[in-house]
């Protein structure tokens, strides 16, 4: 506490006040403060160089590649084959069911024409009175009776009724149409009871084999192809490919579409393929494509990706990948002709990490 005034031993008046110690804190405050002030200032973090990780280089370089066309076709029989009836007559059987399957010579369609079967009995009637007649005067003309002329003309008069009669008998046949070759029906067009005119279908028929697909190539396509070349078809819903060669070329171009007909026949002989789209595989012009070994592309997930070397570091890309050639795969998008990329990057490389190329 402060004392009050006193006088001292030359009688002047003095004046006395206690003195105060500073605060704790600020003690700790200021040598706290000393101190950071005498520190030398440092980094966190110490830079460090990294050695490089040697790998092997190569050069991306385009390579004229033969590229592959898919054209689209439909499978089809060789054969086929719509049945038409020759004559006018009611169906009166027709014992199939869509696609039933039926043999060479089976029995199709019977029509009933009951006129035909009255003109060929009248044929023959008269080729018997013809055969009768010509023997008569043959008799005569050797007994002198008759003359040459008369033996003669009895003569053709048997040959034309002859004639008659294989024609009534060959109208009779059509009233029964039989299959041509093995095959399935397609296509059932009419039913019994129905009236068929000449040259109205009344059925298709499919054979069960062999199989081809029609194809419109492109012009410009179509005269790369020769007889008997080798193709792969894919048809739909058919995990296999199938092999496949060509059997018929147009001879012209459509002038609207601009496209040859190509025909491809099959291997298979499965009929369920007839009607199902399929794809072609032509060869195409050669073009220059960016190819690397497959070794080179790393995948994460559903991306695709390369080291390339630049600046003497490995630089991830993402690119896009085609066609595989062998041990060597297309590069659709990415990298460029010219740029380095690491060959079998090793687990451990990453993105900017400092590389040499291995002797």
């Amino acid at each position: 506490m402060p004392t009050g005034p006193s006088i001292g031993a030359a009688g002047g008046i003095r004046t006395n006040h206690a003195v105060r110690a500073p605060p704790l804190p600020f003690l700790a405050a200021g040598f706290i403060l000393l101190v950071g002030c005498t520190r030398q200032p440092t980094d966190s973090l110490t830079a460090t160089t990294q050695a490089p990780v040697r790998v092997q280089v190569a050069s991306i370089q385009g390579d004229p590649i033969a590229t592959i066309v898919e054209i689209t076709g439909t499978v089809r029989p060789a054969e086929r084959a719509v049945i038409a009836a020759k004559i006018s007559g009611v169906i009166e059987s027709l014992p199939l069911t869509l696609g039933q399957t039926v043999q060479r010579g089976e029995l199709l369609v019977r029509l009933a024409a009951p006129e035909l079967a009255a003109r060929l009995a009248q044929t023959r009637a008269q080729l018997d009175r013809a055969e009768r007649e010509e023997k008569r005067e043959r008799d005569l003309a050797a007994t002198g009776a008759d003359t040459a002329d008369a033996a003669r003309a009895a003569t053709e008069r048997l040959r034309a009724a002859r004639a008659a009669l294989a024609e009534a008998e060959a109208m009779l046949a059509y009233t029964e149409i039989h299959a041509p070759y093995d095959g399935r029906v397609a296509q059932k067009l009419a039913y019994p009871g129905d009236f068929a005119s000449p040259g109205q279908p009344l059925l298709v028929l499919e054979s069960t084999a062999p199989l081809q697909i029609e194809a419109a190539v492109p012009a410009s396509l179509a005269t790369t192809l020769a007889l008997g070349a080798p193709l792969s078809a894919s048809v739909s819903n058919v995990a296999t490919p199938f092999r496949c060669v060509v059997a018929e070329i147009a001879a012209a171009a459509d002038p609207t579409t601009h496209t040859v007909l190509v025909k491809l026949a099959l291997s298979a002989s499965d009929a369920a393929l007839s009607g199902r789209a399929a794809r072609v595989e032509l060869p195409g012009p050669r073009a220059e494509t960016l190819l690397v070994p497959v070794n080179a592309i790393t995948r994460l997930g559903q991306m695709e990706r390369v080291f390339v070397v630049t600046g003497g570091k490995a630089q991830l890309r993402l690119v896009k990948t085609g066609a595989t050639h062998g041990d060597r795969v297309e590069l659709l998008a990415g990298v460029s002709a010219g740029e380095q990329f690491v060959v079998a990057p090793p687990a451990t490389l990453h993105d900017g990490q400092p590389v040499a190329a291995a002797p």
